[in-house]
């Protein structure tokens, strides 16, 4: 951590104890903990500010989520130290709270107090040297292998017993977030297009802020079961939209996304012995028309455990001229060898299933120091590595259901691309690096702390 943030820390620590109406300093342990919720504050309002868009923080406020899964919170967090932390940055006037917690006990549905940071703490913020990606260290032995189920009505992280099983998970990513630490993967977008970009980002209820120090994976199943979900996420680059994808770049060269077509489908067909066949499971549906509208409602109805007489939220049928009840027949129509298996709440088996190749081809890679970042079934990778990825995905899912998977490779153009190994992408002169320095400024200037933070 930065000289700048802890002198921060230390001076915001000192101010609030000073306006703090206690009879007596806190004993060791207690200010140990109150210096901890401090420092995890401003760390978090650190963070915001440098995320696309610029993010409000969050806050639990109820006192029994502190001591409910100890497993999944740092030892030093406490909810009597952090609410003093946390009314003391009020009092001070450095954040300010934009939207209050709440919680519906007849429905169920709640949502944690938002804050940001005012002006002035704001301003400080802004004035730290470097990015809190690289500058803050990432805790690599935080809890990575998280458990779900519903309780109640109410989705919920659960503790569990650990077992060989859960330890392998866990050492497995434990090796694969360390390969992804040791490389710097960004986004290069010029800055004019940033603010297009938090635009598409904003109005899209399934992405969050863009947050570069969210650098590693967790792996999260689901229902109280490890045999159901078990896929890995959040990491920053899942949340960046698909048509910007195309320019991630790792340690400064750029990548292609390497998507494996019809994954579910074919997992489907193979582990009950069933024949897909060799027309795309999608594309039959309709013809070859409206192909992602077609895979939205086949996974819709793999997930759910009911027959969804109602059209789920996200899926337009509209664009197809039809109602859901015509798309999701002529779904069972088209695969009538599988129409038993809809609605029967498969689909958190299958993500086990597709999670196991994900983890198997990672650990391929980080064994030759090379990330694979993925997006539940695409890969993003260096473009050099795209037919070593291609047999490492064959080879994991023939190792799971014995037969091969078609795959579809999207690669990315790029006009200057000179050749397909591991050197630079491109070969440009002095006045082109100037004008890349002026135009790609932020993702400069992150790729140069990155290097200046590794020399």
């Amino acid at each position: 951590m930065s000289t700048q943030i802890t002198d921060l820390i230390k001076e915001t620590v000192s101010k609030i104890q000073q306006y703090e109406t206690r009879k007596r300093a806190r004993s060791a342990k207690p200010q140990q903990r109150f210096e901890y919720a401090v420092t995890a504050i401003l760390v978090d309002l650190w963070k915001a500010s440098f995320t696309v868009p610029a993010s409000e923080c969050l806050i639990n406020k109820r006192i029994g989520y502190y001591s409910e899964n100890r497993r999944y919170k740092h030892p030093l967090l406490t909810y009597k130290q952090t609410m003093a932390a946390f009314d003391g940055l009020l009092m001070l006037g450095y954040i300010e709270v934009t939207k209050e917690g709440y919680f519906d006990h007849t429905f169920l549905q709640g949502a944690l107090t938002k804050f940001i940071a005012r002006d002035e703490l704001a301003e400080q913020l802004r004035n730290i040297d470097g990015h809190p990606a690289i500058t803050l260290p990432t805790n690599i032995d935080s809890e990575t292998i998280v458990l779900r189920d519903i309780i109640d009505g109410e989705r919920k992280t659960v503790d569990y017993a650990d077992t060989p099983k859960t330890d392998l998970y866990r050492n497995n990513l434990q090796t694969i977030n360390q390969c992804f630490l040791r490389h710097w993967a960004d986004l290069e977008i010029k800055d004019t297009e940033i603010e297009a970009l938090e635009k598409r980002i904003a109005v899209d209820n399934e992405k969050q802020p863009i947050d570069f120090s969210a650098r590693t994976l967790t792996r999260i199943f689901s229902n109280g079961s490890f045999k159901e979900g078990g896929r890995f996420y959040r990491g920053w680059w899942q949340n960046v939209p698909k048509k910007y994808r195309k320019h991630i770049t790792i340690d400064l060269k750029q990548t292609s996304e390497y998507d494996f077509s019809q994954l579910n489908p074919h997992m489907i067909y193979f582990a009950y012995n069933k024949e897909l066949g060799s027309e795309d499971a999608y594309d039959r549906v309709l013809n070859g028309e409206h192909r992602d509208l077609v895979k939205s409602a086949f996974n819709a109805m793999i997930q759910a455990s009911t027959r969804l007489n109602t059209c789920p939220r996200d899926i337009d049928p509209s664009i197809a001229d039809m109602s859901w009840g015509e798309l999701r027949d002529r779904i069972i129509e088209s695969h009538k060898p599988i129409a038993h298996l809809f609605f029967d709440g498969i689909g958190n088996r299958l993500q086990f299933e597709d999670s196991c190749i994900c983890e198997s081809v990672m650990l391929h890679f980080t064994a030759m120091d090379a990330p694979a970042l993925p997006i539940h079934d695409s890969f993003i990778m260096h473009h050099g590595y795209g037919g070593e990825l291609e047999e490492s995905m064959r080879r994991s899912f023939h190792e799971r259901f014995g037969s091969d998977i078609p795959r579809k490779k999207e690669i990315v153009d790029f006009d200057d691309l000179d050749d397909l190994d591991d050197s630079p992408p491109r070969s440009v002169g002095i006045d082109e690096v100037l004008e890349m320095e002026t135009e790609y400024s932020k993702w400069v200037s992150r790729n140069d702390a990155w290097v200046l933070h590794n020399r």
